[in-house]
């Protein structure tokens, strides 16, 4: 065991070398794809750059992002078991907190999940707001009811991905490129792919702080 740590060693200096002589040699200043990026604005449906080129010009990085969350949480799930802590009644503190900050998470997530289309926000920061709601009311003991554990769960996790998997074959059927949005409804379809994408990123991130699968134990 000992001999192969030693065999290793010298490839992570190896891959830290390069990653530092990566850094190093990157120019100073450059423009990068910025003028790229500003001048396809007018087809990309929003006025965000930052939204257009995750959701639009490189739409299936986001994809790519989405599945592997999913895939965090299913390697979760498959180690099995049950969770290693007893759950235990909130408190009147908690559980007032709880009530009182989760409806304000929801719009918080909402308000984000629609500026998003022109500045600072998007599905990303709106699902992590939505999941932070999820988690406080792990923590207060609520759990979904019996019967919305099984299909209803999965369904909502793999709307995220599913919606950009059915986005990518639309619009290669209409003979565009992957992700490629037709202009006039560019914002329509990336509002409804951001939408899809917060619900899921929001309950993978609660379902990630609980560890062990819901089971159909009723809810609080």
């Amino acid at each position: 065991m000992d001999r192969n740590r030693w065999l290793v060693l010298p490839l992570i200096l190896a891959l830290a070398v390069g990653l530092g002589y990566a850094v190093l040699s990157l120019p100073e200043r450059t423009d990068g794809l910025q003028k790229m990026v500003a001048d396809k604005m007018e087809v990309s449906g929003v006025s965000n750059p930052v939204t257009a080129v995750l959701l639009n010009f490189r739409g299936y990085d986001t994809l790519l992002e989405m599945v592997v969350l999913l895939l965090a949480l299913l390697g979760v799930w498959s180690l099995g078991g049950a969770a290693l802590h007893r759950e235990a009644a909130p408190g009147p503190v908690l559980d007032t907190l709880a009530r009182l900050l989760v409806p304000v998470l929801i719009l918080v997530a909402a308000y984000l999940l629609w500026v998003g289309a022109h500045a600072p926000g998007g599905a990303f920061q709106a699902g992590s707001v939505l999941g932070a709601a999820g988690v406080l009311l792990l923590l207060v003991g609520w759990r979904l009811r019996p019967g919305l554990t099984a299909w209803p769960l999965r369904l909502i996790l793999v709307a995220g991905p599913g919606a950009f998997v059915i986005m990518a074959i639309f619009t290669l059927l209409i003979e565009r490129q992957l992700l490629e949005y037709p202009p006039a409804q560019a914002g329509a379809l990336i509002l409804l792919l951001e939408t899809a994408a917060t619900l899921s990123i929001g309950v993978t991130l609660a379902a990630l702080f609980l560890g062990e699968r819901p089971q159909d134990k009723g809810s609080k």
